[in-house]
């Protein structure tokens, strides 16, 4: 048979239809196209097993109510958030709404303090209307349930912030010059303790072993320290009597015990710093609000140690390092810094857990050992984080306050 001749009944090989073809070349595209877009959200930020910070409940928006709360809780398997009109709490697993407190008659909140231990918060209020910048009056509220325990007023001070602190089953309020402690679950009168004449309350701070009040005496700041369980005062000492304070600073109780103060003159003048003191009143040590570890924006003190997260001081004579940095409040000394910014942080089972938002790099999550500062984890939040106003863990769970889209609360589990 020579080449080119066709015999009759030969069987011809079959070519599949063009649509055929094409449909299968589609399927395999789509295929490839639904593997890669799976590979690609795999390696991004918040999708990347082990690495990975997802969101288990958002608290709903409430509002104004949102943009007043000022403190976080917890209690049990209960989170509370106050707000400026009262407090909310929510199971911490489910969001499940548990109980809600409203302050009385349509009052503000204007200061809060929880003994999580003792299950009870204080909530001082003032009047909405007329607007006025004292508080007028001091609530109990059991945050297992939601009830109001007792109730007393005549409670003043400029300083809202640091008009009530609670701990050790004590309440402690700031009463017209003078210092006024109550059993937190009935309100019973403990004791009474007068400060210094010409002084003003500008914070409190209460630990089991002592009280602690810093005052403005005139041009000269001082610390004063009472019993907590009689009131006698220990001692008074000055915060800073080599370099002087200057009579508009802002001051805030660090901490009771050890003794801390911070001290920040709105002018930028000389003092500006957490400045430690000694069970009998002698100071101890003193961190400087600026330096090359940057600009400290929050503190946290535990176990003797001054934890702070810290912005970058460019400009201000600082270093150029964002981060935390822990500090031995014996000393002063600086014990260990971990880069990466952040913009709230919790210490907790001698962990340090920081979140950190930027839209540029991606929202994350670090924790690294409080006496080392060695990173244990590292992990990226599949939702972003719009702003941190705090922290808070619970076991393997991340509760941020004033979390993503103005939310008051959000909770986040490990993937």
């Amino acid at each position: 048979m020579t080449e080119g001749t066709y015999v009759t009944g030969a069987a011809r090989p079959e070519r599949a239809p063009r649509w055929r073809i094409a449909l299968t070349v589609t399927l395999v595209m789509a295929i490839g196209l639904a593997l890669l877009t799976g590979l690609v959200h795999l390696v991004m930020p918040g999708y990347l097993p082990f690495n990975a910070m997802t969101t288990v409940w958002a608290a709903p928006h409430d509002g104004r109510a949102a943009e007043g709360g000022s403190d976080t809780w917890l209690v049990g398997d209960n989170v509370v958030r106050s707000r400026v009109d009262g407090a909310t709490a929510y199971d911490v697993r489910s969001g499940q709404k548990r109980w809600e407190y409203l302050v009385p008659a349509r009052a503000e909140t204007c200061a809060s303090s929880a003994d999580p231990a003792a299950g009870v918060a204080l909530i001082a209020h003032r009047e909405a209307r007329p607007k006025k910048k004292d508080c007028v009056g001091v609530v109990a509220v059991d945050l297992t349930d939601g009830r109001e325990l007792w109730r007393t007023t005549g409670v003043s001070a400029a300083f809202l912030d640091d008009v009530v602190t609670t701990g050790g089953g004590l309440g402690v309020l700031l009463d017209d010059g003078r210092l006024r402690a109550v059993d937190l679950k009935t309100g019973a009168p403990r004791w009474m303790a007068a400060l210094t004449k010409g002084c003003t309350p500008h914070g409190l701070g209460l630990a089991p072993k002592q009280v602690v009040a810093a005052l403005m005496c005139g041009t000269e700041a001082r610390l004063a320290a009472f019993d907590p369980v009689t009131g006698k005062a220990r001692w008074t000492a000055p915060v800073d009597a080599r370099r002087g304070v200057d009579a508009d600073a802002v001051l805030s109780v660090a901490s009771a015990d050890p003794p801390a103060v911070r001290v920040h003159e709105a002018d930028g003048g000389a003092v500006s710093a957490v400045l430690a003191f000694g069970p009998d009143g002698r100071g101890r040590s003193r961190i400087d609000a600026v330096g090359d570890y940057g600009k400290i924006i929050t503190t946290v003190v535990k176990d003797g140690r001054l934890y702070a997260l810290a912005g970058s001081g460019k400009g201000l004579g600082g270093g150029s390092f964002s981060g935390v940095v822990a500090f031995d409040l014996a000393t002063g000394g600086e014990l260990w810094r971990k880069g990466g910014g952040g913009d709230a942080f919790d210490v907790a089972d001698g962990r340090v857990t920081v979140v950190r938002p930027s839209y540029k790099n991606g929202d994350l999550m670090f924790v690294v050992d409080a006496a080392t500062g060695d990173e244990e984890d590292e992990r990226a939040f599949r939702d972003r984080v719009a702003s941190a106003g705090g922290v808070l863990t619970y076991q393997d769970l991340v509760i941020v306050a004033g979390g993503r889209e103005g939310r008051p609360l959000t909770v986040y589990e490990r993937w």
